[in-house]
């Protein structure tokens, strides 16, 4: 059994380093081979020369910020040319507990109809989206119970999130979607659908792969056996203009894939109306998805 975790370092060599030396430090059963990728988007000459120190990580270049769909598609690719059996796709910004790698191989993975996997995330220690908890609570607010769509409007919800943790979730559940936070799959599923589609390049990437599993009739299940901490939108701050461009943009892309009809209109006439009265992100996203301009689109170079 061979298994990959796979992680993108873009500005944040710290957390990137911490994410390592945690699962480093992972218990590992007898006869598993656990290797991590490291996928480096800012080509930090600093990080590739701290990385050779811990023989379990291969350290793979990228031409630069690709975004967070095709580097993860890199990481994807060197670990399926690796033969790796379970692929764990995770964000930098997490911290993972000592026996993360083993709840990892003790969830559904394995079975045969499951596609995916995802965990109980929490908000690492500081980084919640509210003031109101008391500190023993801290730790245990929960960040992504699983995920749903509100399918009239295209949005994707988390289940569970703000919620301190009192074992309400636990338990392995069907869910509508799997954050890439952390996203585990298996080589046989990849091989059959594809990677993530690099036309999002952030945000929504993980919805429609998800999809892509669901529609091969495999099953996306929440483990809530498998938990993780993140210091949540390190990388993209919510409500930045990044974050305003790639939601407006690929909400669309998603939504013209896979919503009804009847959303389909509604979706195009909310994107008129914001062409005109949007944000400047806004106005940009929706110019860039009727140009067909995806990837990193107009954004890289005007926001």
């Amino acid at each position: 059994m061979k298994i990959a975790f796979i992680t993108i370092n873009f500005h944040s060599d710290e957390d990137t380093l911490e994410l390592i030396k945690q699962l480093a430090k992972n218990a590992v059963p007898l006869g598993v081979i656990s290797t991590i990728y490291v996928v480096d988007n800012e080509r930090s000459e600093d990080i590739k020369n701290k990385l050779k120190k811990y023989p379990q990580v291969v350290y793979v270049e990228s031409p630069g910020n690709i975004g967070f769909a095709a580097g993860n598609n890199l990481g994807f690719r060197k670990a399926l040319e690796d033969e790796n059996d379970v692929l764990v796709l995770i964000n930098n910004d997490t911290l993972v507990p000592e026996d993360f790698i083993l709840k990892v191989l003790a969830s559904p993975i394995s079975e045969k109809n499951v596609g995916a996997v995802g965990g109980l995330i929490y908000f690492a220690k500081g980084f919640e989206f509210e003031n109101k908890y008391k500190k023993d609570e801290l730790g245990r607010v929960i960040w992504y119970a699983g995920g749903e769509y509100d399918w009239d409007n295209v949005y994707a919800k988390h289940i569970g999130v703000n919620e301190v943790d009192n074992g309400q979730f636990d338990g392995q559940v069907e869910t509508d979607f799997i954050t890439g936070c952390l996203f585990i799959t298996k080589s046989e599923v990849l091989k059959k659908i594809g990677l993530f589609d690099e036309r999002y390049f952030l945000y929504f990437e993980d919805s429609d792969l998800g999809m892509r599993i669901k529609k091969a009739d495999f099953k996306l299940i929440v483990d809530s056996n498998v938990k993780i901490w993140h210091k949540v939108a390190q990388s993209s701050a919510i409500g930045s203009s990044l974050n305003d461009y790639f939601i407006t943009r690929n909400r669309l892309l998603f939504g013209m894939e896979y919503a009804r009809v009847r959303t389909k209109l509604a979706l195009l006439r909310e994107s008129l109306k914001k062409s005109f009265s949007g944000t400047k992100a806004q106005k940009l996203a929706i110019h860039d998805y009727y140009m067909r301009k995806f990837g990193g689109g107009s954004w890289i170079k005007k926001i």
